[in-house]
């Protein structure tokens, strides 16, 4: 039985995929990206292909000088001869929802490196939501055989976070003037950060914010005595000495991770090697604690339920009959005849499902 067009395609993109053509890996994201015919096969045809690359995020505010820090990355990871994927989440353009290419411009000292692939999308509402583009994004640079692959974003926002969720180690890239919003930050980079980084930290107060950060993260511990110290009197550099010291003897002793706090100067290179030394590290206590399983099992129950989400989403809006039932709709909606909930059931039982 002949096969049919839609399917040949496919077949001939994932042929030339998997003989590592680079023009198949941009076709294949474009595919992804925009959900175009065929690309949820695509992603089960690679689905055991991938799982080899070291996912590495890096989040904080903007200005922080996170892409430098990646390409510095990107740099010292071809040196190794590893091939590396990098998706730079950038802000959308309110006129066309396209990515603009600001991260792709402060990259261009490794976008003409054949090992490196660099893809901006678009901080836009999408069918499948942001996170789940890039987790899938990040699948297609895994399976096309990147090492390490690096997830960059625009913020420390919701979305932002969830990116976050898409990586292995998480990098919270931060620089001297954080201090004043350190505090309000804290919660969710806590609960995301790998490793602190302080980049700029060749500028007056970085290593105030490195101290704080060392015994907030001790405080974590449970030990409050650092922060008291710090208000009587008592230097903060011996303060967050002796609280790295002891978060780390802590850590070692429940064998968890003891993160990092790291500093940095993107534009010279100053403590890139370290920051990398400790990424390898990370990556070792993922595999030999069963942490790396655990995450990666995280992140694959949320994709089945934000594949799930796209499914209906699409079931409703593009394949049936959803936005012409909404049209229809509007006039009775405006004038109260109809609530949206009365107009939304009647959407949910045409697409045959019943409502709660």
């Amino acid at each position: 039985m002949p096969t049919d067009p839609q399917t040949r395609s496919d077949d001939e993109l994932l042929g030339q995929f998997r003989a590592r053509k680079r023009l198949a890996l941009a076709r294949a994201i474009s595919i992804v990206e925009n959900t175009r015919p065929g690309f949820q096969r695509l992603l089960h045809e690679l689905h055991t292909e991938q799982g080899n690359a070291q996912r590495i995020g890096l989040t904080g505010p903007p200005g922080a000088g996170k892409s430098t820090l990646t390409s510095r990355l990107a740099a010292e990871f071809r040196k190794l001869d590893e091939q590396v994927g990098i998706v730079a989440v950038d802000p959308s353009s309110p006129f066309t929802g396209g990515a603009l290419l600001g991260d792709r411009i402060r990259m261009n000292n490794i976008s003409t490196d054949p090992g490196v692939f660099i893809r901006s999308m678009a901080a836009r509402g999408s069918l499948g939501g942001l996170a789940t583009t890039t987790n899938e994004v990040a699948d297609l640079m895994d399976a096309y055989g990147c090492a390490r692959v690096l997830l960059e974003t625009v913020g420390v926002g919701q979305s932002e976070l969830e990116i976050a969720g898409a990586a292995d180690t998480t990098v919270v890239v931060l620089v001297p003037e954080s201090g004043d919003s350190i505090q309000a930050m804290k919660a969710g980079l806590m609960e995301i950060a790998d490793v602190f980084v302080i980049n700029k930290a060749d500028r007056p107060g970085a290593d105030r914010l490195a101290q704080e950060i060392e015994v907030m993260l001790h405080m974590r511990l449970g030990d409050g005595s650092p922060a008291a110290a710090g208000h009587h009197g008592v230097s903060m550099r011996s303060v967050g000495k002796a609280a790295r010291e002891r978060s780390r003897a802590v850590a070692e002793e429940q064998g968890a991770w003891a993160i990092p706090v790291i500093k940095t100067v993107g534009q010279s290179g100053e403590g890139i090697d370290e920051l990398v030394r400790t990424l390898d590290r990370h990556a070792v206590y993922l595999r030999e604690s069963g942490e790396l399983s655990r995450r990666r099992q995280a992140r694959l129950a949320e994709r089945v339920r934000a594949v799930v989400e796209r499914q209906l989403k699409m079931l409703a809006w593009v394949d049936g009959r959803g936005e012409e039932m909404l049209e229809e709709a509007l006039p009775a909606l405006e004038s109260g005849a109809e609530s949206p909930y009365t107009v939304a059931a009647r959407i949910v039982r045409a697409m045959g499902l019943e409502t709660p």
